[in-house]
């Protein structure tokens, strides 16, 4: 068994193409395109931490397409994912009532933060990294994790870098649409904190 992480698919969002320069002419193509390439990485048998914001669109076709994909897959909510404690929903009836839509389509649920070891360190794990956002302004702050000196695995900033220090984003928008093995991930904490730029779809 493998494990891989990945963030930040936003399956059957119409615009993000368009907010983040993804090379699908139609939502449908975008959609495809990335179970594809999650099924020619992930296997059967493998796991994939998901850091926040599968499915955006309309959920009752987007969050489906979790059942495609191969693997154990494990999520962490992100601030678009109906399951998030701090969705704008925000009644403990309807976040019990998206968890267990998200359970139905193959997701354990884990919140943030929380730590895992890789390169035999101990690794912080969340939607959201340290500092830095998509946007102008930060936003979530209250959502954000503590920068004690760890590495931190997050998404939420789309393209905005592949890693920076020691934040390393391991959404599509950073990996070409592919989720990112452990051993990607060891190589870049064991190189030492650098800033590295997206790499091409």
């Amino acid at each position: 068994m493998s494990r891989y992480f990945t963030a930040d698919l936003h399956m059957g969002h119409q615009n993000i193409c368009a907010y983040t320069g993804r090379p699908f002419g139609a939502i449908d193509e975008m959609d495809i395109a990335l179970v594809e390439r999650w099924n020619a990485t992930v296997g059967p048998d493998d796991e994939v931490w998901v850091l926040g914001d599968f499915a955006m669109g309309r959920i009752v076709e987007s969050l489906p397409l979790a059942s495609m994909m191969h693997g154990h897959k494990v999520l962490v909510p992100g601030n678009h994912d109906r399951c998030w404690s701090g969705h704008r929903a925000k009644k403990k009836d309807t976040v019990d009532k998206w968890i267990a839509e998200y359970e139905a389509v193959g997701f354990r649920i884990v919140n943030a933060p929380l730590e895992t070891t890789i390169a035999g360190r101990s690794i912080v794990v969340n939607h959201f990294p340290y500092e830095g956002d998509s946007t102008d302004s930060e936003r979530h702050h209250s959502f954000r994790p503590v920068d004690r000196g760890q590495w931190l695995l997050h998404g939420h900033i789309h393209e905005s870098w592949r890693q920076r220090g020691r934040q390393i984003n391991v959404g599509v928008d950073a990996w070409g649409g592919m989720p990112v093995s452990e051993r990607q991930i060891s190589e870049l904490i064991n190189t030492g904190p650098l800033d590295l730029a997206p790499l091409p779809w």
